[in-house]
């Protein structure tokens, strides 16, 4: 390669993922939201994929992915720094290490693209190869990012979509990841046009038939998700409905703990529920999580709760902390701590109650904590909680309630064995304040809202500092809050209880990617070793 070439493709390597970073983050929930921008942001890092070597390709993915994350993970040093009580020498590395982690999936999926459809390497390159290995290998690598040491799937391509209702009903078929892989189909189509205007001088091979499959395909999902919004809609109309209400206290993360404030806390939220019990008539009251701030088997305070309940008539859900004491094989106590939600009824009656099973790493416990010791402070912080285990939802007359506590909501699966479970009300509560006021609720809103969609039940979620609010089943957002407010809001919920092809085997589709792109790498790794072993042959015989 000439030296001047050389040049043009290192610039050429550097600029593409710098650009389709910077498109990217504006249009992802959080930030500016410029949703359109998902039609197109990753064609310079394709187009470039499409001419370099597999190698560079890969570091062309891990750049972009290394800048994309420090963009959208930027709140990881406020929940590290301000609330986790780390200094900025240590929560800043651990936000860099983090976003090269998350950044090693693009990468590898650049690679795949590469090793299947670069012109480097093959011999009668078509564009077929790039228009269909990259929303494969996209999705097979956000699906494996989402199970690998226990899973991380925070903001895949698809939940862009989210406040775009009409978009996004096709992810009752195939969850979020079907959204994910459409635009990255159109993505790939995109890059694929700017190469055709780039090589005019030449024919690109197979180019038609791809691109009419792949718009046929466009069409066909866009046309199914026009058709789903109106017939859903047409069933919410007809619909038994619940009246719930949510209630965001509001409490400053600094004092949620303090004995000091824990009446004062309860006083607040009884206070925002009264109106909603007595004058909106809401069935189902739903507090934050942990909006107990101390554990209802030990504390009279509970009784405050429950007395100003049984007045009404009317259930609470809350999120509190709780223990269980058993009996060790040495006859000592072991006492496990769990962050869970509890139904209450009027008179005290407990209707049920759930224990969180996805807790946060270095957020709800340490791993590795032996080999971490400069992690300590956010044991202290935080807590150090035992997951739960599965359970079916908890019933309240007509409403079956799938919980979903704070984290939770980001993992498809919860979501869908509730709904599997008998669920019609998928119920997140959470404590955002973490976040602080930054992209990060409005992200998480977008991921807890795309569950709604793809198990077709109305979603509920009330949130400490915000956002709390309601998802319709075709994620429209019926209210919601602000954040950083103490508020109140009710509304009445439809009851679903049809089962989705999502939810029937639909929720595979990430991992049939992943089995693709592992087909294809040993298929393409398979033939390079056939072609070398033929011409050592051809070799010997001359």
């Amino acid at each position: 390669m000439k030296p001047g070439r050389k040049a043009d493709g290192l610039v050429a390597s550097a600029l593409a993922p710098l650009a389709s970073a910077g498109l990217l983050a504006p249009a992802m929930s959080g930030q500016s939201e410029w949703w359109p921008l998902l039609l197109a942001g990753l064609a310079p890092l394709l187009l470039l994929v499409l001419n370099a070597r597999p190698g560079r390709s890969l570091l062309a993915g891990f750049v972009f992915g290394l800048i994309y994350h420090l963009i959208l993970l930027y709140w990881i040093l406020i929940v590290l720094g301000h609330y986790g009580g780390l200094s900025l020498g240590l929560s800043l590395p651990a936000l860099v290490l983090l976003a090269a982690y998350m950044a090693c999936f693009p990468a590898a999926s650049c690679w795949l693209i590469g090793l299947i459809a670069s012109r480097h390497g093959n011999r009668d390159p078509s564009v077929a190869a790039l228009i269909w290995t990259a929303p494969v290998a996209w999705v097979g690598f956000d699906y494996l990012r989402s199970v690998l040491f226990t899973g991380f799937p925070w903001m895949d391509l698809g939940y862009g979509l989210f406040g775009q209702p009409m978009l996004i009903q096709a992810a009752d078929l195939g969850g979020h990841h079907l959204l994910t892989f459409s635009l990255m189909l159109v993505n790939s189509l995109a890059a694929a046009g700017l190469d055709r205007i780039g090589r005019a001088s030449r024919s690109a091979r197979g180019g038609r038939w791809p691109i009419l499959l792949a718009v046929a395909v466009l069409a066909s999902i866009a046309g199914y998700s026009a058709l789903r919004y109106q017939t859903v809609a047409t069933t919410l109309a007809r619909a038994p409905k619940a009246k719930v209400a949510v209630i965001q206290g509001n409490i400053d993360q600094s004092i949620k703990w303090s004995k000091t404030f824990k009446t004062a806390t309860i006083d607040t939220y009884l206070k925002l529920s009264q109106p909603m019990m007595r004058e909106a008539g809401a069935e189902l009251v739903v507090w934050p999580e942990t909006a107990l701030p101390f554990y209802p088997q030990e504390d009279s305070l509970i009784h405050r709760v429950i007395d100003s309940f049984a007045a009404d008539k009317t259930w609470l859900l809350t999120g509190t902390p709780t223990f269980t004491v058993t009996a060790g094989e040495d006859g000592a106590e072991q006492i496990r701590y769990f962050n869970g939600a509890l139904l209450l009824g009027p008179g005290g009656q407990v209707g049920g109650e759930y224990t969180k099973q996805h807790l946060v790493p270095f957020g709800e416990y340490v791993p590795l904590r032996s080999w971490l010791p400069f992690l300590q402070p956010l044991v202290i912080n935080v807590g150090d909680f035992s997951a739960g285990t599965e359970q079916g939802p908890l019933v309240l007359g007509a409403m079956r309630l799938g919980m979903l506590i704070c984290y939770e909501s980001i993992f498809p699966e919860i979501a869908r064995e509730s709904v599997a479970r008998g669920a019609n009300l998928l119920v997140n509560i959470t404590n955002d304040a973490w976040y602080g006021r930054s992209s990060a609720p409005y992200q998480s809103m977008a991921m807890a809202g795309l569950r709604a969609v793809e198990n077709r039940r109305a979603l509920v979620r009330a949130a400490n500092t915000g956002i709390s609010g309601f998802v319709d089943p075709l994620g429209r957002i019926i209210d919601r809050t602000d954040i950083f407010v103490p508020a109140a809001r009710v509304a009445a919920v439809p009851l679903l209880d049809q089962p989705t092809v999502f939810a029937r085997g639909g929720h595979w589709f990430g991992l049939i990617c992943l089995v693709i792109g592992a087909s294809l790498i040993l298929g393409r790794l398979a033939c390079r070793q056939f072609r070398l072993r033929r011409q050592w042959g051809e070799g010997k015989a001359g």
